[in-house]
């Protein structure tokens, strides 16, 4: 059975009251502090299993602005940015990106060449923003996924579609970097 999660209401900036809302039974929200003045909103976000509600704050005009705590959505992303991911966060991530390319870069601490390609890999997350860039340090604690994926050299580039392994680049070669991202952005 789902937990209720309580709401703190507010106007900006007083506060109007608390309600409990439990997300397994109903989708709909009773706002207000007495039950003379509450009003009903109904939302799919409300029974939304991703997202977990903190507070709904009710403007003056009438809006109702919702802020939610991303915690049980699991790990994110930020377009324009490389993620660092380990083996618990790889997958998640690459299913989430749904079809959109994903180019992973498995690196380590003390190899020479993928130091002198980051800067320049993380300008590609820069440039391409319909691709979602990740790194990896093969490091002891993420060798199971290091060897699930195939890791034989780094630097290795990896790039995915629909959560599959459909390009590879060895090595600290940009150009051929940039040609298999644009290829697979295409296809």
């Amino acid at each position: 059975m789902p937990t209720p999660m309580a709401l703190n209401l507010c106007t900006s900036p007083k506060w109007i009251g608390t309600t409990v809302f439990d997300s397994g039974s109903s989708s709909k929200l009773l706002l207000g502090s007495s039950s003379s003045s509450t009003t009903s909103f109904s939302s799919s976000i409300l029974s939304s299993k991703s997202v977990g509600l903190k507070s709904l704050s009710l403007r003056k005009n009438g809006s109702v602005s919702v802020r939610s705590s991303l915690e049980t959505t699991g790990p994110t992303v930020t377009v324009g940015q490389v993620t660092e991911v380990n083996k618990d966060t790889f997958w998640p991530i690459v299913n989430a990106a749904g079809d959109k390319t994903v180019v992973l870069d498995m690196y380590t601490q003390w190899c020479g060449p993928c130091k002198v390609i980051a800067p320049k890999y993380k300008e590609l997350s820069e440039k391409y923003l319909d691709v979602v860039f990740l790194k990896l340090d093969c490091n002891q604690d993420n060798k199971p996924l290091a060897k699930e994926l195939g890791i034989k050299v780094v630097p290795t580039f990896k790039i995915l579609k629909d959560n599959k392994v459909v390009k590879e680049i060895t090595g600290a070669k940009y150009d051929d970097l940039v040609a298999a991202i644009d290829v697979v952005r295409s296809s």
